[in-house]
């Protein structure tokens, strides 16, 4: 029988520890903090954001702000951007908060508030996988919505052939 001085055994003990502490934070996710993350009302929605969407838990975040859920980041969230300007994407009102849709690298779809302040955002990955499973755009809005509701509300979507020209 091998006998080791209780120092290495100690060490050996430590290193283990450390190990475990590190592989625990193995699932979080790095992202940048917008500009006004530090505003109180994005606090008060963080608090709000729930836990799981649909079977995609929650992971943590090291910024402030900030969510993800789903092991391959297919929601991403984020609290603290301008307010957006006036725009002529198409614009869709879920749980009472308006999301200007971005498209343009479908499919993942960035959705940010308009008529909030600060404004929030969100980046939906809608792939469907193999086995058929995807994430719907929609459920991710109508179950963040209640959140982002309370960002103080500037201002409202309207109808293309009722917006004002901007110019």
């Amino acid at each position: 029988m091998i006998r080791r001085p209780l120092a290495t055994s100690a060490r050996v003990a430590a290193l283990l520890a450390g190990a475990l502490a590190l592989g625990g934070c193995a699932t979080t996710v790095h992202l940048p903090a917008e500009p006004l993350a530090n505003d109180p009302l994005c606090a008060e929605v963080s608090v709000r954001l729930p836990d799981a969407l649909g079977d995609l838990p929650r992971l943590w975040t090291d910024a402030q702000a900030t969510a993800v859920w789903g092991e391959d980041q297919e929601v991403i969230f984020s609290c603290g951007l301008e307010p957006l300007a006036p725009s002529t994407l198409q614009c869709v009102s879920i749980g009472g908060v308006d999301w200007v849709v971005d498209d343009s690298d479908f499919p993942r779809l960035r959705m940010a508030t308009y008529g909030r302040s600060p404004a929030a955002a969100v980046l939906v990955d809608t792939a469907v996988d193999a086995d058929g499973r995807g994430v719907s755009s929609n459920d991710v809005l109508s179950a963040l919505s209640g959140a982002v509701s309370q960002l103080e509300q500037t201002g409202a979507c309207v109808a293309p052939d009722e917006a004002e020209y901007v110019g």
